[in-house]
């Protein structure tokens, strides 16, 4: 009973709470209500905003229009404001999707086509056009009035008044080929024209077309009417391969463009609409008539008189063709070492794109002079001493660039490139790095070597005379090309300085550490050897060669120039003693042909075993130049070096011409200096020095130089050593191949028969090989000097195990020990 009553207090005091608080929210929605229809009220009283009065008036026209009692969606109007919209987004949609396909704004500029390549010579000549080339481009104040007037009313008579696609062209086009039922005008103007050449392709389809006029609007913008008509002119095809005016006046009618007349400017400007068609070369009769219809226009729009045009449609086109110019090709070695070199600075992309411009470094006026030089060589000297190839290359030492490079005699029959491609033994000119190097080591070039006899790790140089000369200097040793002494010179500075020397000069080829190394038996390219003697002239200092000083994009901008710098090989003071040992190489010994009557001149010659190489690298303060002369296939000739100097001279007589004198630096002194390499000297395993000839040889020998007047006992005694040494050949247990026997059968009859004319050229050549290179010119002299000498001659005798014990019976060396490389000049 108790629980009872306590449930039934707890719930009264929860209904009476529950119903307070219903009174009190009824009380609060009343004040709620209260509130919202005074803020309506206010709401009322406050004027619409605009976005309030668009709607309202936006309800209003729909209210207004049929059918307001439908659904919107069976409402006319609305599809079609629907379908205007769409159709204004798929425009706009379709512009945007046609100008992601288009050039950027900055490469509108371009002036010249695609998948082009353009190489031009240091003053701007071109050398070589690949591709849809214009060889030759006019600025418009170049080209007559009346021949711009011809092609606007050719090709857009609208020109002037439209801004890149002319809206009545096109429909008068359209009109056209409805009528006709075929494609027999284009609305195209002379901007899309343009947009169509440089940019796009010849297809003929409704994509192109739209993109051909968003570019012209594109074009239009970006350039101005006179240099879309410059360009324009330039760049157009009309037939018989002419691009542009300039080379369409030459093709058709062999003169400049100035020159043309009235009648022969309407004939080039009908021609863009089907080149080949009205072709003066193809079809004559069609081209008068196309001319005549470009007249027609010339005339209504007022650009010339009836007289003018009468007088030019009575004239007869008188065709004179020409080959393009673009098919000419300057320089051809040139040229094919430029196109290799061009992946080195440009990406392949770029290369694949084309429309490239090359500036090169070369002197078009020496090039020919080295080419002239080249072929009068070979022409002379080359059939009767038996070498067909011959390359030249100079470079200026400073810059490293390539003024001239002949790598061959006819390059339509052979492509190889003897300056770059072709690796042969330098021979003695490689002396000069061996040298260098020991100046620099602190050597002095008054420093004295033996010439005798020497054995190092069994290997045995022999002088190119086959004579020893006892003590001599390191200057009159490579003045003379002593081989004997460059080997003990390269013993005592070691084979790393050495090599290291020549390759921070600018030998690229590897250079093996080999006794021979001193006497150029490791191969090399000209280029390579003659950057390498620039750096003499420099003072020491090497700038990497190369013939390319600027590319050029499409749109005329440099995207690659040369920055060479020069690199310290060899110290000044070095350089300059160097540089007065080579002088005197030319002054006063096998260098001699080389001698320029206003200047000074440095330089080393080389020859290898039996002349298959001739060389000659020579300077002056402002250039190097290298010649080369052998044959492809490595045969022997009957040459010297001192046709190489010779060919190097012819060259350079004319290329100095105007050329200021500069002298060479002074030689420093020699006394107290400090070296600036390190020289590693040789350790030998062996070393041999087999001793000198009998008293009776060396008798004979000093006999040889008693008196150079008595001819006749020097030349019989001559002929009895090479008699007695033949014989002993003989005996040897290798017999001397048939092309060796031939030759010393042709040296007997030689000195049997030297009264007769027919063989005075050969023994001077032969004499002029036994005195180590010396010119054919100062043989004579140099016997004189040597007969003056109180140093004897002493004929050469091989050095043989058995020669200590028995001097009286020598035996001689076998032919294959003759043709060792250590033979080499």
């Amino acid at each position: 009973m108790g629980k009872f009553t306590s449930w039934f207090k707890e719930r009264t005091t929860k209904l009476s709470d529950s119903q307070t608080e219903k009174s009190g929210s009824a009380v609060g929605d009343t004040q709620a209500k209260e509130e919202s229809t005074n803020e309506q009220n206010h709401d009322e009283n406050r004027p619409p905003t605009k976005l309030e009065q668009a709607k309202q008036i936006l309800t209003q026209v729909v209210a207004k229009l049929p059918g307001s009692h439908k659904p919107l969606y069976r409402r006319y109007w609305f599809w079609a404001g629907l379908g205007v919209s769409g159709g204004v987004a798929a425009v706009c949609y379709g512009v945007w999707s046609i100008d992601q396909t288009l050039p950027n704004k900055t490469e509108l500029s371009a002036v010249v086509r695609e998948q082009t390549l353009t190489i031009k010579a240091a003053d701007g000549t071109i050398l070589q056009q690949q591709g849809e080339a214009t060889r030759e481009q006019l600025k418009l104040e170049e080209i007559p009035d009346k021949f711009k007037k011809a092609f606007i009313a050719s090709e857009d008579r609208r020109f002037y008044k439209h801004d890149g696609v002319d809206a009545q062209g096109i429909v008068r086009a359209v009109l056209n080929n409805l009528r006709s039922q075929n494609v027999v005008e284009g609305g195209s103007t002379i901007t899309q024209q343009l947009a169509r050449i440089l940019f796009l392709k010849q297809e003929r389809t409704i994509w192109r077309k739209l993109k051909e006029a968003r570019l012209a609007e594109k074009i239009e913008d970006q350039l101005s009417k006179d240099q879309i008509l410059e360009r324009y002119l330039n760049l157009v095809y009309l037939g018989s391969g002419a691009y542009g005016i300039a080379d369409a006046a030459w093709v058709y009618f062999s003169k400049p463009v100035h020159e043309l007349t009235l009648g022969e400017m309407a004939a080039i400007a009908a021609l863009p609409p089907a080149p080949n068609r009205f072709s003066p070369q193809v079809n004559l009769a069609s081209a008068q008539q196309r001319r005549n219809l470009v007249l027609q226009r010339m005339y209504e729009d007022g650009y010339i008189t009836k007289i003018e045009k009468d007088i030019a449609v009575s004239e007869k086109l008188a065709v004179r063709p020409s080959q393009p110019k673009r098919w000419q090709v300057e320089a051809p070695y040139f040229i094919s070492y430029i196109q290799k070199e061009l992946p080195k600075y440009v990406s392949p992309e770029v290369l694949n794109a084309g429309g490239l411009t090359v500036e090169t470094s070369l002197n078009l006026s020496w090039q020919k002079m080295a080419e002239e030089a080249v072929d009068k060589t070979l022409r002379n000297q080359g059939s009767w001493e038996n070498f067909k190839q011959a390359a030249l290359v100079a470079i200026d030492p400073r810059t490293g660039a390539i003024k001239a490079m002949v790598g061959g005699k006819d390059f339509s029959k052979n492509q190889f490139n003897r300056v770059t491609q072709a690796q042969r033994q330098p021979g003695s000119t490689f002396k000069g790095f061996v040298y260098a190097t020991a100046i620099a080591t602190g050597k002095n070039p008054y420093d004295g070597y033996e010439d005798a006899p020497l054995i190092v790790d069994g290997y045995e140089p022999k002088n190119f005379s086959e004579n020893f000369y006892g003590w001599m200097n390191m200057r009159d040793a490579l003045t003379k090309s002593i081989n004997i002494i460059a080997v003990k010179v390269l013993m005592d500075i070691g084979f790393e300085p050495t090599i290291k020397l020549a390759h921070d000069m600018g030998i690229k080829s590897e250079l093996k550490p080999m006794y021979s190394l001193a006497l150029g038996s490791n191969e090399v390219n000209l280029l390579e050897l003659t950057s390498a003697y620039g750096s003499f002239a420099t003072q020491g200092l090497h700038v990497e060669p190369h013939g390319i000083t600027r590319i050029l994009n499409r749109q005329g901008q440099v995207i690659w120039r040369d920055n060479f710098q020069p690199k310290r090989a060899l110290d000044a003071e070095s350089a300059a003693i160097m540089t007065w040992m080579l002088r005197n190489v030319v002054n006063a010994g096998t260098g001699g042909a080389a001698q320029l009557n206003d200047r000074p001149v440095a330089g080393k010659t080389g020859t290898t075993d039996e002349a298959r190489d001739l060389w000659f690298i020579g300077f002056i303060p402002q250039l190097v130049t290298g010649v080369w002369l052998g044959n492809d296939d490595n045969k022997p000739t009957a040459g010297s070096s001192s046709t190489a100097a010779y060919t190097w001279r012819e060259f350079m007589e004319k290329a100095t011409e105007g050329m200021p004198v500069e002298k060479f630096p002074e030689r420093p002194k020699l006394e107290g200096r400090k070296g600036t390499i390190k020289a590693q000297r040789i350790k030998a395993k062996r070393i041999v020095n087999p001793p000198a000839p009998s008293n009776n040889e060396n008798s004979d020998g000093q006999s040889q130089q008693v008196d150079s007047n008595n001819s006749q006992g020097r030349s019989s005694r001559r002929r009895r050593y090479r008699r007695t040494n033949y014989q002993q050949q003989e005996q040897q247990q290798e017999q001397t191949p048939r092309r060796r026997r031939r030759r010393y059968r042709e040296q007997q009859a030689v000195d049997d028969s030297s009264s007769q004319r027919s063989y005075r050229r050969r023994y001077r050549s032969y004499e002029s090989a036994s005195s180590s290179d010396f010119s054919s010119s100062q043989s004579r002299r140099r016997r004189r000097q040597y007969s003056n000498s109180s140093t004897p001659v002493i004929p050469r005798v091989r050095y043989t195990p058995s020669a200590s014990s028995s001097s009286s019976s020598t035996p001689a060396s076998s032919w294959r020990e003759r043709l060792k490389p250590s033979s080499s000049q």
